[in-house]
């Protein structure tokens, strides 16, 4: 490759910046490629098995801090950040329901991976178009890339004890992207960290999968449970799980950061009426083929219907006694597959459980009425 003065990349610095902007990206920072201080805490992660199924986590081990040997000759990293906040996101008010299904906020609208690939796709050539001999390569969840290692390097934010990335201008509502280029560019300044001696999102968490600060069990995790777990949902964490149906924001809402989250910009991250604030009911009677018109461009689809069964079955045992949700669940055992299955045995359990406590008190009070009666004088 030419040589490149440093006036010459610190002029290509600034334009990719300028160029990210205009392809719709809200923060564009650069890092270098070393994340030689992440290794020793990844292995240990992945030692203790705490990333449950996710077996691509370890197929590709300490890789994911090496980005020269995901791509060789890779000399910097492009981070971006896209805010994904729709404006009538409604978080509190789909939790406090749980006859609704709640849908992790990322996920309503349509999936973000080849939107932010085809864009960085487009800055890279936008780059190239300037240096002939540039070598890129996009990456946006499809590969081993410590994302948060390497936006926390290039400027973007830090990373907070939920693991996520925060940002003092826009909070963690965003998605991460990379561009890896062999380019000497100049860096940005990572962030100063902002958490302090806050805890919330480690208090909040209703399956306490943030184990410690900075550390999160991916097997107790409902975003994990609801999403990357291809099997039986352990029955302990089944009744924490609540009315969540795919993923969990909790340690996202109670961060004080969040309140300066940015709404987005982009029309295709927008809620999609069939999956925002839907009655659990009516997400449990879609068929396969309704579930795959209406997930079409979604990242909710890569769990598969057998899972979304899975899921709000789940959802439907936590919501309270209704005798709709019972037939329901009855009529859905002839069909289910041994995975639904198992889950609706366990809600219609729990249902039943819920019916028993409401006609109890019922009883009691119709037996105390009798024996009152019994006792009254007759012209009482």
């Amino acid at each position: 490759m030419s040589q490149l003065s440093q006036q010459a990349l610190q002029s290509l610095f600034e334009n990719i910046k300028s160029w990210g902007k205009a392809l719709g990206f809200q923060h564009v920072g650069v890092a270098d490629v070393d994340l030689s201080i992440h290794e020793e805490k990844l292995q240990q992660w992945l030692d203790q098995g705490m990333h449950g199924e996710m077996q691509f986590m370890a197929e590709h081990g300490l890789k994911r801090a090496r980005p020269a040997e995901l791509l060789p000759g890779t000399l910097r990293v492009i981070s971006v950040r896209m805010d994904y906040l729709p404006p009538d996101a409604g978080f509190a008010k789909t939790l406090k329901q749980p006859d609704l299904a709640y849908i992790s906020r990322y996920a309503l609208g349509r999936d973000y991976h080849k939107l932010m690939r085809n864009r960085l796709k487009k800055l890279g050539e936008q780059i190239q178009e300037a240096v002939k001999e540039l070598d890129f390569r996009p990456f946006v969840d499809s590969a081993p890339v410590l994302e948060h290692a390497l936006a926390e390097k290039a400027g973007i934010g830090w990373t907070g004890k939920h693991s996520l990335t925060l940002s003092r201008e826009a909070g963690s509502w965003f998605f991460l992207g990379e561009l890896f280029i062999n380019l000497p560019l100049p860096v940005d300044t990572p962030q100063a960290e902002g958490c302090g001696s806050c805890s919330a999102c480690i208090t909040i968490c209703p399956t306490q999968a943030i184990v410690a600060p900075y550390k999160v069990d991916a097997r107790r995790c409902i975003s994990y449970l609801t999403i990357e777990l291809k099997g039986a949902i352990p029955e302990e964490f089944r009744p924490l799980i609540g009315n969540r149906i795919y993923g969990c924001d909790d340690c996202q809402l109670i961060c004080p950061w969040n309140r300066y989250g940015q709404l987005t910009e982009e029309a295709d991250f927008r809620a999609r009426p069939a999956l925002k604030d839907q009655p659990l009911l009516i997400l449990f009677a879609w068929d396969e083929a309704t579930f795959l018109k209406n997930t079409e461009g979604s990242a909710i689809r890569r769990i598969g219907f057998e899972r979304w069964q899975r899921n709000i079955a789940v959802a439907l045992g936590n919501a309270p006694y209704d005798e709709a949700i019972v037939t329901a669940l009855k009529c859905a055992q002839a069909t289910a597959t041994p995975l639904v299955k198992e889950h609706i045995d366990w809600a219609l359990v729990q249902q039943m459980a819920k019916h028993q406590q409401a006609t109890v008190p019922i009883r009691l009070t119709q037996r105390l009425v009798r024996s009152i009666e019994k006792g009254l004088p007759r012209d009482a």
